[in-house]
């Protein structure tokens, strides 16, 4: 008997040269497909393609639809910035025993050390009365707007890991950042856009791992736009443009590409999970056609760019960098992170030595980071976006080695936060006289990831992911929502 070979020539071309790409796809976008019960059981049930970046429901009614992060790298002074301790100027000069672990590591020996009292006057600000040093003349006019957590403590005394566990919620592991946890239970707001961007992140102190996607799929890490030690004029996303080609042959590539893709998709198993994977290659096209606009701060009027104090000397780049932020939470990019960095081993708050170095850093953040509030509100976008002001830890109330400077302090600090449904004008948690251990109002970091997520409309106990034979979140076996700040 004669066997017919129905095995047309096209089909065969396509399953030799595509065959084992799609064996390793397919087992791929199983292994997703398990880690994601909602995903396998739309894929059982026999749905639709699934669009890995398209928006989810939240657990319950949030109250921001996304994160501003303004991340003040180094430690800022929490005791020369937000936190008014009138002790220390009393006490100034005096030697006094301070438990620090950090400083009992090094010497194997309880030291006195000389209180260090602020070189910035306080003043209150208005109708709340909430203090501000002379550092932040211009944020200081938005402290009603304004949450204080002053009570916040953390992991890690060394810039490293305090800034892993800040970004990651761990110190030892390799974790997803926020962003990522933020855009795998939330998706995106713009198919056009990534969902997670970061803004000239520092290469230091855990470098690309503090918004890297760790274990979750790769289409959850964050978007790297430009790097520290480069000017936020030449801040941008790589490989977004082609040069070789023009934009009408770049788009007949495109359409060829596709069109081959769905044709490998038709008819095979787990060809949903697939489909995510390809529409990911998909974004990056239309991100080519839209990204470059949004970046283009350039066409914000000039009485807008001077609200961040663009065109002036000391805040024209972290202006910048809050401007594109606004513009890329306004095109709904869900989780934004702005940097005040830089590459060095010393980042650029971390005053051992010489503590009056706060003046110049707060003198580049300062104008930026009230532009960015003030815009926010009047578009009407901060009732939704909650903003994230602070560093990995704050520093010590004494002189390092009874110099001029102080050393990190995890024990206690502040943040600030506005707008996403957050109480305005209000303080919460506070340290003890001196301002080194938070003693009232306590907000460990899982406890501000947690709450951070409830905002969003996630519970920090639901929302995990297997790896490993393992539910893993971002708060791990910790964390509670701080209600008291919720509006």
């Amino acid at each position: 008997m004669m066997l017919t070979n129905s095995l047309s020539r096209r089909h065969a071309l396509k399953s030799l040269g595509c065959g084992f790409g799609f064996l390793s796809a397919a087992a791929l976008a199983n292994q997703q497909a398990q880690a994601n019960p909602e995903a396998l059981a739309k894929l059982q049930a026999g749905g639709g393609p699934l669009n890995p970046l398209a928006p989810q429901l939240p657990h319950f009614a949030a109250r921001a639809k996304r994160v501003i992060f303004v991340f003040m790298q180094g430690g800022p002074s929490h005791v020369d910035t937000f936190d008014y301790k009138p002790l220390l100027e009393k006490k100034d000069g005096e030697s006094h025993v301070f438990d620090d672990a950090r400083v009992l590591a090094k010497t194997k020996k309880i030291t006195k050390h000389r209180v260090f009292r602020s070189p910035w006057k306080f003043k209150q600000h208005g109708e709340c009365g909430q203090s501000v040093s002379e550092l932040f003349p211009e944020i200081a006019k938005h402290v009603d707007d304004l949450c204080f957590l002053k009570g916040m403590h953390t992991d890690g005394v060394a810039h490293g890991p305090s800034t892993l566990f800040l970004h990651t919620g761990s110190i030892n592991l390799i974790r997803p950042s926020v962003g990522s946890w933020v855009l795998y239970g939330l998706g995106s707001e713009n198919e056009n856009l990534p969902g997670f961007v970061t803004i000239q992140p520092s290469m230091g102190n855990g470098g690309p791992r503090n918004y890297s996607n760790a274990f979750l799929p790769a289409h959850l890490q964050g978007t790297a736009v430009g790097r520290a030690g480069v000017s936020a004029e030449q801040a941008k996303i790589r490989n977004l443009q082609n040069h070789i080609l023009a934009a009408d042959d770049q788009r007949q590539q495109f359409e060829q590409l596709r069109q081959l893709n769905r044709l490998q998709l038709a008819g095979q198993p787990g060809a949903d999970e697939l489909d995510a994977v390809i529409q990911s290659y998909e974004l990056a096209w239309r991100m080519q056609q839209n990204a470059p606009d949004t970046l283009d701060i350039s066409q914000e009027p000039e009485h807008v760019q001077k609200m961040y104090g663009i065109g002036e000397k000391g805040t024209d780049d972290f202006g910048r960098q809050c401007l594109m932020a606004r513009r890329m939470a306004e095109a709904g990019v869900r989780y934004i992170q702005v940097n005040y960095g830089d590459n060095t081993n010393n980042p650029r708050w971390d005053q051992h030595s010489n503590i009056e170095r706060h003046q110049t850093h707060a003198f580049n953040t300062d104008k930026p980071v009230a532009g960015l509030l003030a815009d926010l509100k009047q578009r009407g976008l901060l009732e939704d976006t909650l903003v994230w002001w602070g560093g990995e830890f704050g520093r010590t109330p004494y002189a390092q080695a009874n110099g001029t400077g102080r050393d990190h302090n995890p024990y206690g600090f502040t943040i600030f936060l506005a707008g996403g449904g957050v109480k305005a004008g209000f303080s919460h948690g506070q340290t003890d006289p001196f301002g080194h251990h938070a003693i009232q109002g306590k907000v460990h970091m899982h406890d501000w990831h947690a709450t951070l997520l409830h905002l969003l409309g996630m519970d920090h106990e639901r929302l995990t992911y297997m790896h490993n034979g393992r539910p893993f979140r971002l708060t791990d076996v910790h964390g509670e929502v701080v209600h008291e700040i919720l509006a």
